[in-house]
């Protein structure tokens, strides 16, 4: 699997592949929730943040990881690939990047909480509302060796 840096041109398309993941996964979110958030994402998230994607035999992105510092602010992967090893290779290359990582992760998601737990981070924190004050429970995860407080 070829990970590389996404373009600006690529956006269109991590949008989408956003909005697939989350429907798929976020299901404590309401269709209000949904537009505010994607909004969010288009206008502030992806311009904002270091992106890498990796993409289908056709060049289509099915999925893609947003860095801010050694914070993993975004990884979402499409359904369709869900279990492939996709989010694990990203968050290698990430780890190649940046050395150890943190991340937080919507506490109503296990399955994402899931993931991180097996990949080795552990609990440093939680947040009983999400950064947009929205009654959705954050977990702050770190790779060991990542103290709280400390990301770039």
């Amino acid at each position: 699997m070829k990970i590389e840096p996404a373009k600006t041109a690529d956006h269109a398309a991590l949008l989408a592949v956003w909005e697939r993941a989350v429907r798929a996964t976020h299901d404590f979110l309401c269709e209000d929730d949904i537009v505010s958030i994607r909004d969010a994402v288009r206008d502030h998230a992806l311009p904002a943040l270091e992106l890498y994607v990796t993409r289908d035999d056709e060049g289509a992105p099915i999925a893609f990881m947003g860095l801010a510092g050694n914070v993993v602010e975004a990884l979402f992967v499409d359904p369709s690939c869900h279990g492939r090893g996709v989010g694990r290779a990203f968050l290698d290359h990430a780890r190649t990047l940046k050395g150890s990582l943190k991340v937080d992760v919507n506490e109503q998601n296990p399955r994402a909480t899931a993931f991180y737990l097996k990949y080795g981070f552990v609990q440093i924190g939680r947040s009983p509302l999400d950064s947009d004050g929205r009654p959705f429970p954050i977990l702050h995860l770190a790779e060991p060796g990542v103290e709280k407080g400390t990301a770039e």
